[in-house]
């Protein structure tokens, strides 16, 4: 008792007092921390690879500490914490990859932003991929970058192929059908070409040429590439380089002359980009380029982040004055960062847990690396991420972020501005959301050299010089091409038909060309010489009668045709006369099938008319040249028999109906006959026949017809070429049997022009085999080609082609069209161009003469029954015949109703006939009798 109360008062002792308060805030500052460490958020580790020697570095890091910082300000009561971890590259692939694996292995960071560069990025996403590190990227943009490769790989910025569409549409919109491409040789530039290839194909624009300039290549490398390319006739210049290579090409471009008019540069977003990070020096060399950069739109945001971030770059980095950096790289940096931070929160990440990796033996670090096992989570997170960002809607598929739009600007004055817009729903446009038609086009574009007009993107002459014209010298056919010299003066003359079609295209092209002919002496060999001299750059184009062939097409283009195509053969021919001329109108089958309908109708009438009329009654001789008489007198309407029966006279009417017809065309076809006179060839005009029978067939030489006709099996021995019309008609007349030819095979064109020289006696027969017509010849992929073929094409629609045609080549309408007229005459009236006629008539007669017999029967059943039964015994259906017949034959009582009087003769042939009935009916009452 006494020790406790001695322990009260020590206790109640101010000193002692104090203690105990003491000890009391300890223990509740105790419980206090472990119930804070207990709901402390869970820290996750991220690495950040940057190049932290540059200012630009710098100014990075602390975009993407504002991203974390801000991202948690908006959202406090988050689970997660990104925490940082930041290493250098120095901008070198090794130190790159070094620093991620010292952040997996190290740091066991669970996710990687950065690096900057696509060649870096290409190395640390194969360790992310190895390690199950998410690898985002918001500046590697090189298409051989894929997910599809590196599956951890996510790029949070756009792909180069995106671009390649906008590139495509703007050279599209000026209709530039040739350009050369400009590209850095790192992964970054040669990764675009495939996609850039496709995109221009698609609007019909040709890469002529793709130069690669290494980043670190000097002035003289740099010069050597600019000079070939103005080597070439293009002027139209794709440029894909990351800037600082690209504004020393544009210096030296405008040093050598290539910044001025006529020239047309087109640069993608590794200019347009980072036009902030230029200098006034870099600006004045890029005047009148055009590039693209994605679009961002300007916002408070946008506008907010950019002043905070100078001013906290001032603080954290005092020494980085004037720092100059890409607008689009710290909004898409900072996009990243938020990112990853929201994806975090949403996966609900924890500590990193990295699996060992069982191996024996670990040679190196990237051995040792673990695997993660929160990479996939956080992997799908990250994918399924969508917010709107300060540089716009975040939204990635298949590992890409996805652009909403392209900004087309054109560098001019002191800057950038912008002339348009793409989007893959309008293409070009004026505007984002064009209200029009007249909105889906760029504003006004002020181009190198501000030309007052838009650049045809093409030169004639490189080099300035006067384009060299091969024309070959032909002995022969002198209208489309005559090469003659004047003995006194030496001077030169080339005229033809193709000299001014080639004349009269030029002068309507809208820009100046300056060229001269040079005649060419080949054309006693191929005319593929002169492709050859094209290809092989001796000539610059060929202009004659060179026809269009695919085998040519291989070495040269040609332009549009400007003649008729096909090749032919023409033949000797010789006027006709025959006693037999007179059928030709109708063929054979006509002339059968007349003979019959005319039996058949005068039979049939007779049949009708026998019984009642006396005209068709007679001796069988008698009655059967009637049949005869009657049908083929109805051809001049002159038949005298009058008929009784309404059945014949229907008959009659249809068959005069035919019989005028036909009368009709025989005498039209027979008057056309001899109107004028018909040719016929002299020899056969079967190809087969000809090969047969090996008679020496022609050809013009130099032409390519003699390969043709060797190839559908010609003997060769028997080709003769020849030159001159003249000597094409003289081996005509003569024959194959006199030492001459059967006939001359050549294209269309040659044979207008042969048979209008020499008309009567010759005549274009056989099948018409394909060919294109004769073209102009120009280099592969040369620009004048398709202006050439506008031209062509625009002068055979207006008179002017019909004016050159007939002065050098006549009227060969007149020969042609007599031929056509005597090919046509000779046609002979077919059974089947009147076969409806004939089935109306035989129809009308057969339904006539079923009507008659039917009606026969039944009036007189009763009389045939007694003629059967008084008729010879014998085969029952030839007696039951007989009988009928023998009843049909008798007359029917009364008078003939047309006549008033009857002649003796008749009048004795009536009473035997009233007798003959009159026994036949007395039989026919005995037989009932009996019955």
């Amino acid at each position: 008792m006494q020790r406790a109360r001695e322990m009260a008062k020590h206790l109640l002792h101010p000193r002692s007092s104090f203690f105990l308060v003491v000890l009391l805030a300890a223990l509740i500052s105790y419980q206090v921390q472990v119930s804070t460490a207990q709901n402390a958020p869970s820290q996750v580790r991220v690495g950040v690879i940057l190049d932290l020697t540059s200012p630009v570095g710098h100014r990075r890091r602390t975009g993407i500490r504002m991203a974390v910082e801000d991202y948690y300000a908006a959202h406090p009561s988050s689970a997660t914490r990104v925490q940082l971890h930041f290493r250098d590259s120095a901008g070198d692939v090794l130190r790159a990859a070094s620093a991620a694996v010292d952040l997996i292995k190290n740091a066991q960071v669970q996710a990687i932003i950065g690096p900057p560069t696509s060649a870096e990025a290409e190395f640390v996403s194969r360790i992310g991929d190895r390690a199950h590190v998410p690898v985002l990227s918001y500046s590697a943009t090189s298409p051989e970058l894929s997910a599809a490769q590196t599956p951890f790989f996510v790029r949070t910025t756009a792909n180069d192929s995106f671009q390649t569409a906008p590139v495509a549409a703007v050279l599209g919109a000026f209709n530039w059908r040739a350009a050369a491409v400009l590209y850095e040789d790192s992964p970054y530039g040669a990764g675009i070409l495939p996609a850039l290839a496709d995109a221009l194909q698609g609007v019909s624009t040709k890469i002529m040429d793709r130069a690669s300039v290494p980043s670190d290549a000097d002035d003289a490398r740099i010069d050597a590439v600019l000079y070939r390319l103005m080597a070439m006739p293009t002027r139209v210049f794709v440029v894909h380089m990351l800037y600082p290579l690209a504004a020393r090409v544009f210096r030296r471009a405008k040093k050598a002359g290539m910044m001025s008019e006529e020239y047309v540069w087109v640069a993608t977003d590794g200019v347009g980009g980072f036009m902030d990070r230029l200098s006034s020096e870099d600006v004045d060399a890029m005047q009148g380029v055009v590039s693209l950069q994605p679009y961002v739109e300007l916002t408070d945001d946008v506008k907010n982040f950019s002043a905070r971030l100078r001013a906290r770059s001032r603080l954290e980095n005092p020494r980085d004055t004037d720092v100059v950096d890409s607008t689009l790289m710290r909004l898409w940096s900072y996009d990243t960062a938020w990112a990853i931070a929201s994806a975090v929160e949403a996966a609900g990440v924890p500590s990193p847990a990295f699996q060992t990796p069982q191996q024996g033996t670990a040679l190196t670090d990237l051995d040792r690396l673990g695997v993660s096992a929160t990479g996939a989570t956080l992997l799908k997170a990250v994918l399924a991420t969508t917010f709107h960002g300060i540089a716009g809607k975040f939204k990635l598929v298949d590992g890409q972020l996805q652009l909403q739009a392209y900004e087309v600007m054109n560098i001019i004055g002191k800057g950038a501005r912008t002339v348009g817009f793409w989007t893959p729903e309008f293409g070009i446009s004026q505007d984002l959301n064009p209200g029009s038609s007249n909105a889906l086009k760029l504003k006004q574009i002020l181009w190198p050299g501000e030309p007052r007009s838009t650049p045809k993107g093409w030169t004639v002459s490189p080099n300035g010089r006067m384009l060299r014209v091969a024309v070959p010298v032909k002995r022969g056919f002198k209208q489309f091409v005559d090469v003659s010299e004047n003995l006194t003066t030496g001077e030169t003359k080339i005229t033809g038909y193709c000299i001014d079609v080639f004349d009269e295209v030029m002068k309507n092209l809208p820009y100046p060309v300056s060229y001269q002919y040079v005649p060419q002496n080949v054309s006693s060999n191929s005319y593929a010489k002169l492709v050859d001299m094209v290809r092989d750059q001796e000539v610059d184009i060929v202009v004659g009668d060179v026809t269009i062939r695919a085998s040519r097409m291989a070495d040269a283009d040609f332009t549009m045709p400007f003649t008729e195509s096909g090749w032919s053969m023409v033949v000797a021919v010789q006027g006709t006369s025959s006693m037999w001329f007179f059928v030709s109108p109708m063929s054979r089958g006509l002339w059968l099938a007349s003979f019959f309908f005319f039996c058949f109708t005068g039979f049939v009438v007779w049949v009708i008319e026998h019984r009642i009329n006396p005209e068709f009654r007679g001796t069988p001789w008698q009655q059967f040249g009637l049949i005869f008489y009657f049908s083929f007198s109805t051809l001049v309407f002159s038949q005298k028999e009058r008929l009784e029966s309404n059945l014949s006279r229907f008959l009659v009417i249809i068959w005069v109906f035919v019989v005028l017809i036909l009368t009709s065309s025989y005498t039209a076809s027979l008057a056309s006959m001899l109107t004028v006179q018909q040719l016929l060839p002299t020899v056969t005009t079967d190809v087969r026949e000809l090969q047969k029978r090996h008679h020496d067939i022609g050809y013009q030489e130099g032409s390519f017809i003699k390969d043709s006709l060797v190839s559908m099996g010609f003997d060769e021995r028997r080709l003769r070429p020849y030159k001159t019309e003249d000597e094409i008609a003289d081996a005509l007349s003569r024959g194959p049997a006199n030492g001459g030819i059967a006939a001359v095979f050549d294209e269309i064109p040659y044979l207008k022009v042969f048979l209008s020289n020499y008309c009567e006696g010759y005549k274009m027969v056989g099948p018409i085999y394909k060919t294109d017509g004769l073209g102009f010849v120009f280099p592969r992929d040369s620009p004048l080609t398709g202006d050439v073929s506008r031209g062509i094409v625009t002068l055979a629609e207006g008179e002017k082609m019909t004016k050159i045609e007939k002065a050098w080549f006549g009227d060969t309408a007149t020969c042609q069209s007599a031929s056509s007229l005597s090919h046509s005459s000779s046609s002979s009236l077919i059974f089947r161009e009147f076969g409806g006629l004939f089935l109306l008539t035989g129809v009308a007669s057969s339904l006539m003469l079923l009507v008659y017999l039917a009606n026969f029967a039944y009036r007189e059943r009763h009389e045939l029954l007694a003629a059967e039964a008084t008729a010879d015994s014998g085969s029952v259906p030839l007696w039951r015949l007989r009988a009928w017949l023998q009843h049909y034959d008798t007359r029917t009582f009364g008078p003939p109703p047309s006549r008033t009087s009857a002649s003796p003769r008749n009048a004795r042939r009536d009473g035997q006939e009233r007798a003959r009935g009159a026994a036949g009916r007395v039989r026919s009452a005995c037989v009932s009798a009996r019955r």
